[in-house]
Formats: structure tokens, C-alpha cells, sequence
């Protein structure tokens, strides 16, 4: 069974195939690099601020450094002129006491790396990092600012009120490189530092600028790839299907919403072209069987079915009867079985006008039929009433193997296209039926005009079909008498003395034997019936239908004999169609069994033996031994169908052979 066309059978989509997350995903990529540029530009913003106030406490120490020696250097040119005053020395001492207070401070702040708020005016410590070239520099800078003090407080003396103010300014003068060099090299290393810094930052947000722009052209790429350019192809599949192109999938390159949407919509297009040929095929079709194999074929890609059938509403209301079946699987179930009406699943969806879905076959519930299908191997079922311009009384009938195989969109095809589907059918099943109807109601007609049973027309043409059946299955016939053949035996044979409508009552209903020009009139009703179907054949013909085929057959030949002595044109053999020679077998074994005004019904043993000596003569031989082998079925239409009982099986005086027992004519 092949896979219906459906949007639901496509696997789910990969999340990380979305467009959408990949969509937000690249977004979010750029807020990430946005937000971590500005973040990183913010926070050394921010440490920018501290390396300015840790290069001001450099600067400060390159400017007491320079005030030390500047301050020493004018003390000791004093000093020289012999002009150092008390006031002099107690400025130089005070203030040179301050510097270098201040210097060792700064000096034991920045070694410790936390800055003493009193330095740098914050209200908090500031907790700084270096570089390691500004940490090996701040040792040295340190180790030389150690020496120099230690070099300072031995030139002052050891009376730390009364230093010697003259070594300490000669010890400045003396060391002042040590000293400004420490300062200024210390200086040096921090606005390195922080030109590192500003240039890691310029660094970092280059690239941040390169990545974002990376980012957005492979986002463009991924866009133009997986988004703008199926886009553009579904977009021109919509415009072709739109003009009527429906052969012309969509290219599914891409596995995202577009590639999902191409994917659909090509089903869709399929399903559309399968249901527009459909409705051209059915438009076209001549017979029901061409549009029930229409329906098969083309169906089967957008409903899943293992077998198609359809059901009819026989003329009374009261039963449903199985009309016509197609399928590739052999299927148990018989052309003609019916199944009642009232209170049924059948009638309730009839009714209801609307397709059901019965998801499991073989429920108590549902009723004989769907116990019927489940008997046949059917899994799930779903019926679609077809409601034409009339209340015709139609369903038709797809079944598959698989359990709950049809889905809520099948119902809904069903329902949206069930209007195009009715029409095509109504041209076939209606017609066929109205035409056939009235035909074998002209037959009927006929065949009450003449004394015999009211259901020799129904027993004889099961015969007929059986025997039918039979040549199907076994013997030279086998495989060229299909479906088909046997349905049209089976709906003809009833027509096959239609031609009686054209004999006088007086020769059809004459009690007693029929004078030889009675009887020449009596064998013109083959002709007769032929020429009426002929006239209707070429009715049907007119409006692109063939119907009546295998009844003029049937009508023309049922009176021919193998041997050649029949009538009315003496065929002998293969010459006389099938269909004649099957019609003949069953026509004479029902009339030989069945009570007429002129006879009593013969036993079956004696019927049998009557027709095993006309073997040969009267009849095909194949079709008598096919006969044969459906006699148990034979029986059983026999035993439900007969209405009077056996005779004691004496034949009357007008009735001396099996030829003339089969009635007038």
C-alpha cells in the first residue's frame, strides 16, 4: 500500500535547524559581542580612572624627588654665602621632613597596592594591579628610595631634633640621580602600563568590530542561503501552480521552515494534480468500473486504500447492496452482497451526508458490514456518501489493511471534494443504474407475460454469474473471465427473453402446443430482444457510454445449440458468445426445476441427468462441467430462492424434451 501525500508524515524539524532559532540565535550572538565590548570598554574606562590617579602619586614622586634636591641644592648655595638663618634651616628642615615623608608613603602605598584614601582623595582604599614590568620596576624604585633614606638619616646624625643639615643637602646633591632616576623610571613604567592598557582596549574593540562583522556576513550568507533564496523558489512554485503547473515540485534544498513549507506544498501540488486528474478521469470515464479504477489509482496517493468499493441503495430503501469492488488484492467479499438498512451504521452515514472514519474494524457496534470488512482482512474503513443532484443512495467505501489509517485530513479532503467526486459518479452509477433498471424492468415485464415463477429471473441469472465465476477460476477460460464479465452476466441474463415484449399474448400464452407458424414467431424474440438492446446501446453510445454489450449477446444467443441446431441463426460452437452458452445452461436447469402451468418441478437428480445428456449438444461442454463444479453453490441459491415444492417429476404432454421444458421459447 503506498504512503499517502500529507503534510504530518514530514519528520518534526530539528530545533537547531529553525530558522527562527538560528535567526535568534545570531541575534543574540551580536547582543553578546555588543554587550561584552561595551562591558570590557566600561571597565577599563573605569581602571583608566584609577591609572591616572596611580600616574599622579608617580608624578608626585618625580616632583618631590626634583623639590628634594632643588630645596637641597638652594640650602646648600646658602650655606655657601653664609647666609643660613634659623628660619632657613628650620623651613628647609620642616619642609624636607614632609617631602620625604610623603615620598616614603607614596613609595610603601604602591608596593602594598593598596592606596591609602588620604593619597589619593577617595573615600575608600584603591586596590590596584600592575603589569610585571611595572612590578619589577616599583621594586627597584622601592629598594633605591630604601638606600636613599637610609643614606639620609646617617648624614642627619643620630639626634633626630638637631640633623646636620648640611651633610643631608650635600647627601641630596651627592645621590639626587639615585633618586629622580628611581622616581622617573617609576613614572615611565606606569604610562607604559597604561598605554598597554588603551591600546589592549583599542585591541580588543577592533576586533569585536572585525567579529561582529564576521558574524553578520555569515549571518547574510546563512539568510540568503537558507532563507532569500528558497524563499524566491517557493515563491516562483506558487506562481507556476497558480498558473496551472502542477508537475513542477518546488527544489527542497534546505531543512528549516522554508524547506518544510516547499515540502509541503509540493504535497499539496501533488495532491492537487492527483485530484484535478482525477476529476478529468472521472469526467471521462464511460463505465462505474473505469471510474471506480480511476478512483484507485489516482486516490491512492492522498487516501490510503487497499480496496475501493461502492454501495448502493437498492430501489425499496430497505438494504444496501455491494455494487462494484476494485482492488489488487484478492478480496472476499461478492459483487451483489447487501446488507440491511434500517438502524444501521450504513443508513446513519448516508443520513448524515458527511464522511466516517471507522478506525477499527471488527467492533460489535458498527454492524454487519464492518464485521463483513474486518472478515476480509480490513483493518479501518472510511465511507464517503456521495450526494448527487438526487438522493441516489450511494457510498462509496475505502478500506485498508492498516489500522487507523485515515487521519482528520482525509476526512476533510473527503468533504471538500466530495461534490466533484459525486458528479463524476452520478454520470456512471446513476445512468448506469437508470438504464439498466429500466431495461430489466421491460425484461420483467416480458417474463410476467409469460407462465412462469416470479423468481426464475433472480435464480437463473446467480446461476449464470456462479458458472461464471467458475470459468474464471479453472478450465480454458480461466483468467479472461474476470470481475467484470461475471457482473455483466450477472446483471444481463435477466434480459435475455426481453424480446418476448414483441409476441403476441395469443402465441405466449396459448395453453396448448404452438402450430408451426406460432412457433416460427415464437423464435423471433431473440431477434427481438437483440434489436432492443442494440437500440438502447446505441443511446448510451451516444452520450460516451457502453453498456449493453454483453445482454444483446445474451439476448440473442441463449436459444443457440453447441451442436449448431438452435436458433435463430444456427450457431454452433465458440461461434455462440460465452455469455450465450453460460445463459442457456442455467436458463434450462431453472426452468427444469421450477413448477410451470404446463409441468411440475423436476428434482434436481433428474434436471441434472437432463443436461449431462444434452452435453455436448445443447450445451458447451466447459461451461456444463464448470457447472458442475459450482453445483454446491448452484444448490444453495437454489434451496433459498425456490417457492414451490418438488413435483412427482412427470413431464406433460407439451414438455418432451429439455430444449422445449426451458418454456415458451
Amino acid at each position: 500500500m503506498s504512503e499517502s501525500i500529507s503534510p504530518l508524515s514530514v519528520r518534526p524539524l530539528r530545533w537547531w535547524r529553525s530558522l527562527s532559532v538560528q535567526i535568534t540565535a545570531a541575534l543574540l550572538l551580536l547582543f553578546v559581542l555588543a554587550a561584552a565590548a561595551v562591558g570590557f570598554s566600561v571597565y577599563e574606562l573605569e581602571l583608566r580612572k584609577h591609572d591616572y590617579v596611580i600616574l599622579n602619586l608617580a608624578g608626585q614622586l618625580r616632583v618631590i624627588s626634583r623639590t628634594l634636591v632643588a630645596e637641597s641644592r638652594n640650602y646648600d648655595r646658602l650655606a655657601a654665602m653664609g647666609m643660613p638663618g634659623t628660619q632657613a634651616e628650620a623651613f628647609y628642615h620642616d619642609n624636607f621632613q614632609a617631602q620625604a615623608a610623603l615620598f616614603g608613603r607614596i613609595v610603601d602605598s604602591l608596593k602594598r597596592r593598596v592606596l591609602d584614601p588620604a593619597l589619593t582623595g577617595r573615600s575608600d582604599p584603591l586596590v590596584c594591579s600592575w603589569d610585571a614590568q611595572s612590578r619589577a620596576q616599583l621594586d627597584r624604585t622601592a629598594a633605591a628610595w630604601a638606600r636613599f633614606h637610609a643614606g639620609l638619616m646617617a648624614a642627619a646624625g643620630p639626634d633626630p631634633h638637631a640633623p646636620d643639615l648640611a651633610r643631608v643637602s650635600r647627601y641630596v646633591i651627592d645621590h639626587r640621580a639615585e633618586l629622580t632616576n628611581a622616581s622617573d623610571g617609576l613614572a615611565r613604567a606606569f604610562q607604559v602600563m597604561m598605554e598597554g592598557k588603551l591600546h589592549l582596549v583599542i585591541l580588543f574593540n577592533e576586533g569585536m568590530l572585525v567579529l561582529v562583522a564576521v558574524v553578520v556576513v555569515v549571518l547574510l550568507v546563512l539568510l540568503t542561503y537558507s532563507f532569500v533564496r528558497p524563499l524566491r523558489r517557493t515563491v516562483a512554485g506558487f506562481q507556476r501552480v497558480a498558473q496551472g503547473d502542477f508537475g513542477s515540485p518546488l527544489e527542497v534544498r534546505v531543512d528549516n521552515e522554508i524547506g518544510r513549507m516547499g515540502a509541503t506544498f509540493n504535497a499539496l501540488a501533488r495532491r492537487l494534480e492527483h485530484l484535478f486528474r482525477l476529476t478529468e478521469r472521472i469526467g471521462s470515464a464511460t463505465t462505474l468500473d473505469e471510474t471506480l479504477r480511476f478512483v484507485f489509482s489516482e486516490f491512492r496517493d492522498v487516501v490510503p486504500m487497499d480496496w475501493v468499493g461502492v454501495l448502493a441503495l437498492d430501489a425499496s430503501g430497505h438494504r444496501f447492496a455491494l455494487d462494484r469492488v476494485f482492488a489488487e488484492r484478492a478480496t472476499g467479499l461478492r459483487e451483489g452482497e447487501s446488507f440491511a438498512a434500517e438502524g444501521s451504521l450504513l443508513q446513519r452515514v448516508f443520513a448524515g451526508g458527511a464522511p466516517l472514519h471507522l478506525a477499527e474494524l471488527g467492533r460489535s457496534e458498527d454492524g454487519p458490514f464492518a464485521a463483513r470488512l474486518h472478515a476480509d482482512g480490513g483493518r479501518s474503513a472510511l465511507l464517503m456518501p456521495l450526494a448527487g443532484e438526487r438522493n441516489w443512495g450511494v457510498l462509496l467505501v475505502f478500506v485498508s489493511d492498516t489500522a487507523a489509517a485515515y487521519r482528520r485530513e482525509h476526512l476533510e479532503l473527503l468533504r471538500n471534494i466530495g461534490g466533484q467526486v459525486s458528479h463524476g459518479f452520478e454520470r456512471t452509477v446513476v445512468a448506469e443504474h437508470l438504464v439498466v433498471s429500466a431495461v430489466t424492468g421491460l425484461a420483467s415485464l416480458a417474463e410476467n407475460r409469460d407462465p412462469e415463477t416470479g423468481d426464475h429471473l433472480e435464480r437463473m441469472a446467480r446461476y449464470s454469474a456462479l458458472i461464471a465465476e467458475e470459468l474464471g477460476r479453472e478450465g480454458p477460460y480461466a483468467g479472461q473471465v474476470d470481475a467484470d464479465y461475471v457482473r455483466a452476466i450477472l446483471r444481463f441474463a435477466p434480459m435475455h427473453d426481453i424480446g418476448k415484449v414483441g409476441v403476441a399474448d395469443s402465441i405466449l400464452l396459448k395453453p396448448a402446443r404452438l402450430d408451426q407458424d406460432e412457433w416460427r414467431e415464437m423464435q423471433r424474440h431473440p431477434l427481438i430482444g437483440a434489436e432492443v438492446l442494440r437500440r438502447c446501446e446505441a443511446q448510451m453510445e451516444a452520450v460516451g457510454h457502453s453498456v449493453f454489450g454483453v445482454g444483446i449477446e445474451i439476448a440473442e444467443g441463449h436459444h443457440e445449440k453447441f451442436d449448431g441446431s438452435g436458433y435463430p441463426h444456427g450457431l454452433a460452437g465458440e461461434a455462440i458468445p460465452l455469455a450465450a452458452r453460460i445463459v442457456a445452461l442455467a436458463d434450462v436447469f431453472d426452468a427444469l426445476t421450477s413448477k410451470r402451468p404446463y409441468k411440475e418441478a423436476w428434482p434436481v437428480e433428474r434436471a441434472l441427468a437432463v443436461l449431462e445428456e444434452e452435453r455436448g449438444r445443447h450445451f458447451d461442454p466447459v461451461v456444463h462441467d464448470a457447472m458442475q463444479r459450482a453445483l454446491p453453490q448452484i444448490l444453495e441459491v437454489y434451496e433459498a430462492l425456490k417457492h414451490v415444492s418438488e413435483g412427482p417429476g412427470k413431464a406433460s404432454a407439451e414438455t418432451p424434451a429439455a430444449g422445449e421444458s426451458a418454456g415458451r421459447g
